[in-house]
Protein backbone atom coordinates (compact mmCIF):
# COMPACT_ATOMS: atom_id res chain seq x y z
CA UNK A 1 0.00 0.00 0.00
CA UNK A 2 1.09 3.15 -1.19
CA UNK A 3 1.25 6.20 0.80
CA UNK A 4 2.03 9.91 -0.22
CA UNK A 5 2.60 12.45 2.21
CA UNK A 6 1.31 15.90 2.69
CA UNK A 7 1.53 16.83 6.72
CA UNK A 8 -1.12 18.86 8.62
CA UNK A 9 0.26 21.22 11.76
CA UNK A 10 -3.50 20.36 12.59
CA UNK A 11 -2.99 17.89 15.20
CA UNK A 12 -2.55 17.86 19.76
CA UNK A 13 1.29 17.59 20.27
CA UNK A 14 0.84 14.84 22.67
CA UNK A 15 1.45 11.33 21.46
CA UNK A 16 -1.18 8.98 22.22
CA UNK A 17 -1.20 5.32 23.33
CA UNK A 18 -1.33 2.78 20.63
CA UNK A 19 -4.80 1.39 22.50
CA UNK A 20 -6.68 4.41 22.82
CA UNK A 21 -6.96 3.92 19.09
CA UNK A 22 -10.73 2.15 18.52
CA UNK A 23 -12.64 3.84 16.12
CA UNK A 24 -12.25 4.66 12.49
CA UNK A 25 -14.45 7.80 11.45
CA UNK A 26 -15.24 7.87 7.66
CA UNK A 27 -15.61 11.66 6.14
CA UNK A 28 -16.39 13.17 2.72
CA UNK A 29 -14.28 16.47 2.33
CA UNK A 30 -17.76 18.53 1.36
CA UNK A 31 -15.77 21.03 -1.08
CA UNK A 32 -15.49 21.91 -4.75
CA UNK A 33 -12.02 20.28 -4.95
CA UNK A 34 -9.46 18.44 -3.61
CA UNK A 35 -6.87 21.55 -4.05
CA UNK A 36 -9.32 23.32 -1.87
CA UNK A 37 -9.65 20.74 1.09
CA UNK A 38 -5.84 19.51 0.95
CA UNK A 39 -5.65 23.64 1.65
CA UNK A 40 -8.25 23.76 4.66
CA UNK A 41 -7.15 20.49 6.13
CA UNK A 42 -3.36 22.14 6.32
CA UNK A 43 -4.18 25.85 7.06
CA UNK A 44 -4.01 26.30 11.12
CA UNK A 45 -7.31 29.20 10.91
CA UNK A 46 -9.63 26.20 10.17
CA UNK A 47 -8.23 23.60 13.39
CA UNK A 48 -9.65 21.01 11.42
CA UNK A 49 -7.38 17.95 9.82
CA UNK A 50 -7.62 13.86 9.50
CA UNK A 51 -4.93 11.48 9.49
CA UNK A 52 -5.59 10.21 5.89
CA UNK A 53 -7.62 11.48 3.07
CA UNK A 54 -7.82 9.27 -0.18
CA UNK A 55 -8.47 11.40 -3.65
CA UNK A 56 -10.85 10.39 -6.56
CA UNK A 57 -7.41 8.01 -8.16
CA UNK A 58 -7.46 6.05 -4.61
CA UNK A 59 -4.51 7.66 -3.76
CA UNK A 60 -3.89 7.60 0.02
CA UNK A 61 -2.21 10.99 1.85
CA UNK A 62 -1.39 10.78 4.98
CA UNK A 63 -1.99 14.70 6.82
CA UNK A 64 -1.84 13.53 10.62
CA UNK A 65 0.46 10.75 11.97
CA UNK A 66 -1.71 8.38 13.61
CA UNK A 67 0.08 8.92 16.96
CA UNK A 68 -1.39 12.22 17.41
CA UNK A 69 -4.77 13.47 17.36
CA UNK A 70 -6.55 14.99 14.33
CA UNK A 71 -9.41 17.60 14.62
CA UNK A 72 -12.10 15.44 12.52
CA UNK A 73 -15.04 14.87 14.71
CA UNK A 74 -15.71 17.83 16.47
CA UNK A 75 -18.03 17.53 19.25
CA UNK A 76 -19.49 13.89 18.89
CA UNK A 77 -21.23 10.83 20.95
CA UNK A 78 -20.97 6.72 20.58
CA UNK A 79 -22.00 4.72 23.31
CA UNK A 80 -20.40 6.06 25.83
CA UNK A 81 -17.68 7.67 24.46
CA UNK A 82 -17.82 11.29 23.94
CA UNK A 83 -15.43 13.52 21.53
CA UNK A 84 -13.87 10.85 19.49
CA UNK A 85 -11.05 12.48 18.29
CA UNK A 86 -8.78 11.46 21.23
CA UNK A 87 -9.91 7.37 20.07
CA UNK A 88 -9.99 7.76 16.45
CA UNK A 89 -8.50 7.58 13.10
CA UNK A 90 -10.31 10.10 10.87
CA UNK A 91 -10.26 9.43 6.90
CA UNK A 92 -11.19 11.74 4.48
CA UNK A 93 -12.58 11.10 0.77
CA UNK A 94 -12.72 13.63 -2.00
CA UNK A 95 -16.21 14.42 -2.43
CA UNK A 96 -17.95 17.71 -3.34
CA UNK A 97 -20.73 16.71 -0.61
CA UNK A 98 -24.46 17.50 -0.55
CA UNK A 99 -23.54 21.11 -0.99
CA UNK A 100 -21.78 20.95 -4.41
CA UNK A 101 -23.14 18.12 -5.76
CA UNK A 102 -22.74 14.99 -4.16
CA UNK A 103 -20.90 12.34 -6.08
CA UNK A 104 -20.34 8.66 -5.90
CA UNK A 105 -17.26 7.51 -4.66
CA UNK A 106 -14.60 6.20 -7.47
CA UNK A 107 -14.30 2.54 -7.22
CA UNK A 108 -10.56 3.03 -6.73
CA UNK A 109 -11.24 5.59 -3.77
CA UNK A 110 -13.48 2.45 -2.27
CA UNK A 111 -10.82 -0.02 -3.27
CA UNK A 112 -7.80 1.91 -1.27
CA UNK A 113 -10.32 2.72 1.51
CA UNK A 114 -10.83 -1.04 1.99
CA UNK A 115 -6.99 -1.69 2.03
CA UNK A 116 -6.29 1.42 4.51
CA UNK A 117 -9.16 0.19 6.68
CA UNK A 118 -7.91 -3.80 6.91
CA UNK A 119 -4.92 -2.40 7.81
CA UNK A 120 -5.77 -0.22 10.36
CA UNK A 121 -8.14 -3.23 11.99
CA UNK A 122 -5.13 -5.42 12.20
CA UNK A 123 -2.81 -2.62 13.72
CA UNK A 124 -5.11 -1.37 16.70
CA UNK A 125 -7.61 -4.75 17.10
CA UNK A 126 -10.35 -2.34 16.09
CA UNK A 127 -13.76 -3.97 16.43
CA UNK A 128 -15.71 -4.14 13.13
CA UNK A 129 -18.43 -2.41 14.16
CA UNK A 130 -16.21 0.56 15.09
CA UNK A 131 -16.22 1.72 11.71
CA UNK A 132 -18.39 4.64 11.70
CA UNK A 133 -19.27 7.59 9.39
CA UNK A 134 -19.41 11.28 10.50
CA UNK A 135 -23.28 11.01 10.81
CA UNK A 136 -23.42 8.08 13.44
CA UNK A 137 -21.49 10.21 15.74
CA UNK A 138 -22.47 13.65 15.18
CA UNK A 139 -26.09 12.97 13.35
CA UNK A 140 -27.24 16.34 14.14
CA UNK A 141 -24.61 18.79 12.42
CA UNK A 142 -22.94 16.22 9.97
CA UNK A 143 -24.47 13.97 7.01
CA UNK A 144 -21.53 12.42 5.64
CA UNK A 145 -20.25 10.20 4.04
CA UNK A 146 -23.95 10.00 3.04
CA UNK A 147 -26.02 7.60 1.23
CA UNK A 148 -23.74 7.17 -1.42
CA UNK A 149 -21.49 5.67 0.55
CA UNK A 150 -21.21 1.88 0.58
CA UNK A 151 -21.34 0.61 3.91
CA UNK A 152 -22.87 -3.02 2.20
CA UNK A 153 -19.75 -3.52 0.23
CA UNK A 154 -17.54 -2.42 3.27
CA UNK A 155 -19.48 -4.77 5.95
CA UNK A 156 -18.48 -7.69 3.23
CA UNK A 157 -14.86 -7.04 4.42
CA UNK A 158 -15.80 -7.09 8.08
CA UNK A 159 -15.37 -3.15 7.86
CA UNK A 160 -18.52 -1.35 10.07
CA UNK A 161 -21.52 -3.28 11.16
CA UNK A 162 -24.74 -4.44 8.30
CA UNK A 163 -27.63 -6.42 9.10
CA UNK A 164 -29.03 -9.81 7.82
CA UNK A 165 -32.11 -9.82 7.04
CA UNK A 166 -34.18 -12.46 9.04
CA UNK A 167 -37.43 -14.33 8.16
CA UNK A 168 -39.58 -12.02 10.53
CA UNK A 169 -42.92 -10.13 10.71
CA UNK A 170 -43.32 -7.05 12.09
CA UNK A 171 -47.42 -5.59 12.92
CA UNK A 172 -48.48 -3.16 15.22
CA UNK A 173 -49.11 0.61 15.74
CA UNK A 174 -45.58 2.43 14.49
CA UNK A 175 -46.80 4.75 17.64
CA UNK A 176 -45.68 1.93 19.88
CA UNK A 177 -42.90 0.68 17.60
CA UNK A 178 -41.24 4.62 17.41
CA UNK A 179 -40.01 3.74 21.58
CA UNK A 180 -38.78 0.30 20.56
CA UNK A 181 -36.67 2.00 17.85
CA UNK A 182 -34.65 4.40 19.52
CA UNK A 183 -34.22 2.09 22.16
CA UNK A 184 -32.85 -0.17 19.50
CA UNK A 185 -30.91 2.91 18.19
CA UNK A 186 -29.11 3.52 21.85
CA UNK A 187 -27.91 -0.10 21.94
CA UNK A 188 -26.14 -0.06 18.70
CA UNK A 189 -24.53 2.87 20.01
CA UNK A 190 -26.06 6.38 18.99
CA UNK A 191 -26.72 9.07 20.66
CA UNK A 192 -28.93 12.92 20.89
CA UNK A 193 -32.36 11.87 20.87
CA UNK A 194 -35.14 11.55 23.21
CA UNK A 195 -37.19 8.33 23.00
CA UNK A 196 -40.29 10.06 25.07
CA UNK A 197 -40.96 12.68 22.93
CA UNK A 198 -41.24 14.00 19.06
CA UNK A 199 -38.59 16.30 18.48
CA UNK A 200 -36.82 17.70 15.10
CA UNK A 201 -33.37 15.64 16.23
CA UNK A 202 -35.61 12.22 16.26
CA UNK A 203 -36.40 12.78 12.46
CA UNK A 204 -32.72 14.22 11.93
CA UNK A 205 -31.36 11.09 13.44
CA UNK A 206 -33.83 8.45 11.84
CA UNK A 207 -32.82 10.52 8.12
CA UNK A 208 -29.00 9.43 9.38
CA UNK A 209 -30.34 5.92 10.31
CA UNK A 210 -31.36 5.43 6.88
CA UNK A 211 -29.07 7.53 4.53
CA UNK A 212 -26.37 4.29 6.22
CA UNK A 213 -28.86 1.30 6.01
CA UNK A 214 -31.59 1.94 3.88
CA UNK A 215 -29.67 4.36 1.17
CA UNK A 216 -32.44 4.32 -1.61
CA UNK A 217 -35.65 5.14 1.21
CA UNK A 218 -34.26 8.06 3.14
CA UNK A 219 -37.39 9.99 4.55
CA UNK A 220 -36.72 10.72 7.68
CA UNK A 221 -39.66 8.88 8.95
CA UNK A 222 -39.91 6.12 10.99
CA UNK A 223 -41.70 2.96 8.70
CA UNK A 224 -41.95 -0.78 9.26
CA UNK A 225 -39.00 -0.93 6.78
CA UNK A 226 -36.76 1.37 8.99
CA UNK A 227 -37.67 -0.54 12.33
CA UNK A 228 -37.10 -4.07 11.26
CA UNK A 229 -33.69 -3.00 10.09
CA UNK A 230 -33.01 -1.95 13.55
CA UNK A 231 -34.33 -4.99 15.25
CA UNK A 232 -32.09 -6.95 12.39
CA UNK A 233 -29.03 -5.20 13.80
CA UNK A 234 -29.74 -5.08 17.49
CA UNK A 235 -28.92 -9.10 17.97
Amino acid sequence: MRILYNLSPNHSKKVRKHKDIKFVIIHYTGMQSEIESIKRLKNPKSKVSCHFLINRKGEIILMVKEKFIAWHAGKSRWKNFKNLNYCSIGIELVNKGHQYGYQYFTQKQIKSLIVLCKKLKRKYKIKSGNFLGHSDISPLRKVDPGEKFPWKKLSSHKIGNWYKQKRKSVKGDLKIKKSKFFKNLHKLGYRYFSSHQKSYANAKIIKIFQQRYSPNHVTGKLDLKTFRISEFLKH
